[in-house]
C-alpha cells in the first residue's frame, strides 16, 4: 500500500514503522471534528477561488455521505489507516476522484491535526463545563438544606471550632467555582484556530483564515504559523485544570469516606454509589468516593507526560506531538467519569445531623468562644487561654463536657465565670455568631450559596 505521503520513498514503511506510526487506535475519536474542518477549508478555499465551486461541492457531498455513513455504521473506520485525517482523505478519493485530491491544498496535517484537536477538546471542554455546574448546584442545594447543621470544623483532623454543614459545603463548592473559572480562562485559549498555518511557514495561496475561522466558530486565527502547529500549551493548561479539578474531587472523596466510617458517621452514601465485599456480608464500601481518589494519579500522569514530551523539542512540529492526545484524551475521560458519579452520590447522601452534633459537642469546640468570654470580662488572652486550657483537662479527666460542667465547677477556674456562660458555650449560638464576611453563621453562608449561584447564571 502506497503511503499518501510516500511519493519520494523507494519503498513502504515496515510493517513495525506503521505499528509505531499509527495513531488511529487515539485520534479516530476527532474524525466530526476532521470533516467539519475540511468542510471549513474547501468552503474557504472556494470563496477564494483557489478551489472551483463545482469541486467544493463534491467535497462537501462526498464529506456529507462520509460523515452520514459513519454516524449509521455503514462506515466502519479503517484501524490500518495511519490517523483519522489520512482515513477521511482516503475514502473521499474514493468516493469522488480528483476533487478529494484538492481538498489539501494550502494546508498540512501539522495544521489539521492542531485544527481537530482544538475543536474535540473545545466540545470536550463544555461538557465538563456543565457537569461543574451541575456539581456546583448540587453542593448549593445540600448547603441550603444545612445551614444549621451543626458539625465540627477541623484542623490537622483534629476537631477546632463548631461550623455548619452547609458551610462546609461551600467551602468545596467555592473549590469546584475556581476550576470553573480556570476552564473558561482556558477554553478562551483554546478558541484560536490553527488552519491555514500549513507545514509551519504559511501557504502562498490567498487564502481567508478568519472565514475559515467564523465558519469553525474560533474566536480568531493562531497569531504565528510556526507556533500555531508546535503549540500544546492548550492540551496542558486544559489537562492541569483537570489535574487540579480531580485533587479537589480527591479532597472531597476522601471526606466523604471518613464520614462514611463507622469512626464518624457523618453521613451515609447511597446504596447506588456502594459496594460490598466478596467475603464479608456486613460491608458497605463508599468505591466511588475510592475511586474518584484513585482516578485523580492517572490525571496528575497524564499531566506530567504532556509536560515531559514537550520539554525538549525545538520548533516546529515533531512526531513526538502525536504522544499529545493519549495523554489528553485520558484526562477528559477519566474527569468526565468521576463527574458522572460524583455528582448524584452528593445529592442522594443522607447525612446523619445527630452524630454530627454529638461530635461537635464531645470536642471541647467552644473553647475559643469561652476564653473570648473571659476576655470580654477583662481577662489577658493568654490568661484566659491557660484558664481554659485547664478547663479542657479537667472535663477529660472526669468524663465531662462544657455543658454539664456545674458554674461551681467553672468558678474553680475563674471566679470571672457567671451563668452567661452557658449560653456562650451552646454550639448553635457559637455558630451564629460568626458573622464576619465568609464566616460559618447561617446567614453568611446563604450569602455565599447566592453568590455561587450568581456566578452559575
Amino acid at each position: 500500500m502506497k503511503d499518501l505521503w510516500g511519493a519520494r520513498f523507494s519503498k513502504s514503511a515496515s510493517d513495525a514503522m506503521r505499528a509505531l506510526n499509527s495513531s488511529i487506535a487515539v485520534d479516530s475519536r476527532m474524525w466530526r471534528e476532521d470533516i467539519a474542518g475540511s468542510l471549513a477549508h474547501s468552503s474557504m478555499l472556494a470563496k477564494t477561488g483557489v478551489l472551483s465551486e463545482e469541486d467544493k461541492e463534491r467535497i462537501h457531498a462526498g464529506l456529507d455521505g462520509i460523515k452520514a455513513d459513519i454516524e449509521s455504521g455503514a462506515l466502519s473506520i479503517d484501524p490500518t489507516a495511519e490517523d483519522i485525517h489520512m482515513f477521511v482523505e482516503g475514502e473521499l478519493t474514493r468516493r469522488i476522484g480528483d476533487a478529494g485530491k484538492r481538498l489539501h491544498t494550502a494546508r498540512s496535517r501539522n495544521d489539521q491535526v492542531a485544527t481537530d484537536l482544538r475543536l474535540y477538546l473545545r466540545g470536550e471542554a463544555e461538557i465538563i463545563g456543565k457537569q461543574l455546574r451541575c456539581l456546583l448546584e448540587t453542593l448549593c442545594d445540600t448547603a441550603s438544606a444545612h445551614t444549621e447543621t451543626i458539625m465540627p470544623g477541623y484542623t490537622h483532623l483534629q476537631r477546632a471550632q463548631p461550623v455548619t454543614f452547609g458551610f462546609y459545603m461551600t467551602a468545596y463548592a467555592n473549590m469546584f467555582l475556581r476550576d470553573l473559572r480556570r476552564l473558561a480562562e482556558c477554553q478562551a485559549r483554546l478558541n484560536q484556530m490553527p488552519l491555514g498555518s500549513c507545514a509551519l511557514a504559511g501557504t502562498t495561496y490567498p487564502i481567508d483564515r478568519d472565514f475559515t475561522a467564523e465558519l469553525l466558530g474560533f474566536e480568531k486565527p493562531c497569531d504565528n504559523a510556526m507556533d500555531a502547529v508546535s503549540d500544546r500549551d492548550f492540551a496542558i493548561e486544559l489537562t492541569f485544570v483537570l489535574a487540579l479539578t480531580s485533587a479537589h474531587l480527591s479532597r472531597f472523596a476522601e471526606e466523604i469516606i471518613l464520614w462514611c466510617s463507622s469512626e464518624f458517621r457523618f453521613i451515609s452514601l447511597d446504596d447506588a454509589f456502594a459496594t460490598g465485599s466478596s467475603i464479608m456480608p456486613q460491608k458497605k464500601n463508599p468505591d466511588a468516593a475510592e475511586l474518584a481518589r484513585g482516578k485523580t494519579a492517572r490525571v496528575f500522569g497524564d499531566l506530567t507526560t504532556l509536560l515531559t514530551m514537550i520539554k525538549g523539542l525545538p520548533l516546529s512540529y515533531n512526531k513526538d506531538l502525536q504522544e499529545d492526545k493519549e495523554a489528553v484524551f485520558d484526562a477528559v475521560d477519566t474527569v468526565k467519569l468521576v463527574l458522572a458519579a460524583f455528582v448524584p452520590m452528593i445529592a442522594t447522601m443522607t447525612v446523619n445531623k445527630e452524630n454530627m452534633l454529638a461530635a461537635a459537642q464531645s470536642g471541647f469546640l467552644a473553647a475559643t468562644d469561652c476564653a473570648d468570654y473571659l476576655v470580654g470580662k477583662g481577662m489577658p488572652f493568654r490568661d484566659a487561654y491557660g484558664v481554659v486550657g485547664n478547663l479542657v483537662a479537667f472535663c477529660e479527666q472526669r468524663g465531662k463536657v462544657f455543658e454539664t460542667l456545674s458554674l461551681g465547677e467553672y468558678r474553680e477556674f475563674s471566679e470571672l465565670f457567671a451563668h452567661d456562660i452557658y449560653g456562650i458555650i451552646d454550639l448553635a449560638a457559637c455558630v451564629n455568631k460568626r458573622r464576619s464576611f465568609g464566616a460559618t453563621a447561617p446567614e453568611r453562608v446563604e450569602e455565599q450559596i447566592g453568590l455561587i449561584r450568581e456566578h452559575l447564571k
